[in-house]
C-alpha cells in the first residue's frame, strides 16, 4: 500500500519573521495603506460596538436564532448555546454595519498590499502600485468574498447541523436533557463547542487564504476556494498558528477601545470636554487596530507565498511536484500534480 506523500512545510516563525521583515521594508507605504484605507473599516467595527447594542437588528437576530436552537432540540440550560446564540447575534450585526466599508475601502487596501507584494516578488522592489493595477485586483476579490460569505454560512449550517444530529441522536437513547444532570449537559456543550470551533476556524483560513489567492494566483470566485482547499492541506496547523497571534492583537485592541471609549462614553454620557480627547483616543486605537489589518494581509500573502513554494515528497523523499489548478475554457477546473525535478 503507498503511503500519503508528506509535505515539506516552512516554519510557522520563519513565515512570521519574515512577514514583518516585508512590513518594516515597505513600512511607509503600509502605513499609509493603514490611515487612509483600513482606517474607515477599522472605526466601523469598533464603533460598532457602542451603536450595535442600541440597534433594533441585534435583539431580532438573537430571538430568531434563540427561537431556532429552541426548535432544534438544543438544551436550554446549556450556556454555550446562550452565548452561542448572542455571539452570533452581535458578529452579524457588526458585519452588516461595517458592510459599506468592508466592501470598498478595504478590498481596496488589500488589492492595494497584494499588488504591493506582486511588485516585489517580480523583482521591482519599493515600486509604488499604480491604480488601474490595484482596481483590477479589485473585482476578484469582491466576487471571492462573496463567495466567502457563502462558505461561511455553509460552514456554520454544517455545524449546526452536526450538533443537531449530535444531540437529537442522544435523545434518542434516553439522555433527555431535561432531566439530565448539569455536569452532562455542561460536558455536551463542551464537545459541542470544540466542533463548532475546529469547523470556523477551518473555514475561516480557507477564506483567508482563498481571497489572497484571488489577487496573487489571478483566480477568483469559488476557483480561488478551491486552490485554497488545495493549498491548505496539510498545512492547517501552520495557518492556525500564523491566524492566533494577530486575531488576539485584534481581540484586545476591541477590548481597549470598549474600555476607554465605549464605556467612558457612556460614563460621561456625551460631555463635549470629554468627548473630543475620547474621539482622539479613540481614532487612533483605529489607526492601531488598522495596522494590524494590514499585517495580517501580509502575513496572509507570505503563507500564500509559502504554500506555493511547497512541494509535495514521495515517501522515499526523491521526487518534487507542484500543484496546479487549471481552468479550462468552458469554466471547470481540475487539480494536477506537475513534476519539478528529482531531489538529490
Amino acid at each position: 500500500m503507498e503511503e500519503t506523500p508528506r509535505i515539506q512545510m516552512e516554519n510557522s516563525s520563519k513565515i512570521l519573521r519574515r512577514s514583518v521583515y516585508t512590513f518594516l521594508q515597505n513600512y511607509q507605504f503600509l502605513t499609509a495603506t493603514a490611515a487612509v484605507l483600513a482606517l474607515p473599516y477599522s472605526a466601523s467595527v469598533l464603533l460598532s460596538q457602542l451603536f450595535v447594542p442600541s440597534s433594533p437588528l441585534l435583539p431580532t437576530i438573537h430571538n430568531r436564532l434563540r427561537l431556532l436552537f429552541q426548535a432544534a432540540g438544543f438544551p436550554p440550560s446549556s450556556e454555550f448555546f446562550t452565548v452561542l446564540s448572542f455571539k452570533i447575534s452581535q458578529t452579524v450585526s457588526s458585519s452588516v454595519f461595517a458592510l459599506p466599508f468592508t466592501l470598498s475601502l478595504l478590498l481596496i487596501a488589500k488589492s492595494s498590499i497584494i499588488q504591493l507584494l506582486n511588485n516585489n516578488q517580480h523583482k521591482k522592489p519599493n515600486s509604488t502600485p499604480c491604480f488601474g493595477s490595484v482596481v483590477s485586483l479589485y473585482k476578484p476579490l469582491l466576487a471571492t468574498h462573496i463567495c466567502n460569505f457563502l462558505l461561511l454560512l455553509s460552514a456554520n449550517a454544517t455545524a449546526f447541523t452536526l450538533l443537531f444530529f449530535g444531540f437529537n441522536f442522544l435523545e434518542g437513547f434516553g439522555f433527555g436533557f431535561e432531566f439530565s444532570s448539569p455536569n452532562w449537559v455542561l460536558f455536551l456543550s463542551a464537545a459541542g463547542a470544540v466542533v463548532y470551533s475546529i469547523i470556523l476556524a477551518n473555514a475561516l483560513i480557507v477564506c483567508n487564504l482563498a481571497l489572497v489567492s484571488s489577487g496573487m494566483g489571478k483566480s477568483s470566485g469559488y476557483l480561488a476556494i478551491l486552490k485554497a482547499c488545495v493549498l491548505i492541506r496539510g498545512r492547517t496547523s501552520t495557518a492556525l498558528t500564523l491566524a492566533v497571534p494577530v486575531n488576539l492583537v485584534l481581540a484586545a485592541i476591541e477590548a481597549l477601545f470598549h474600555y476607554r471609549v465605549v464605556r467612558a462614553y457612556q460614563s460621561s454620557g456625551g460631555d463635549y470636554m470629554t468627548g473630543l480627547p475620547m474621539a482622539l483616543e479613540g481614532i487612533l486605537i483605529a489607526y492601531m487596530y488598522s495596522i494590524f489589518v494590514v499585517l495580517d494581509t501580509v502575513v496572509s500573502c507570505m503563507f500564500y507565498k509559502s504554500c506555493k513554494t511547497g512541494c509535495l515528497v514521495d515517501q522515499e523523499g526523491r521526487y518534487c511536484y507542484r500543484i496546479e489548478i487549471a481552468e479550462q475554457e468552458d469554466g471547470n477546473a481540475y487539480v494536477k500534480l506537475k513534476n519539478i525535478e528529482e531531489l538529490p
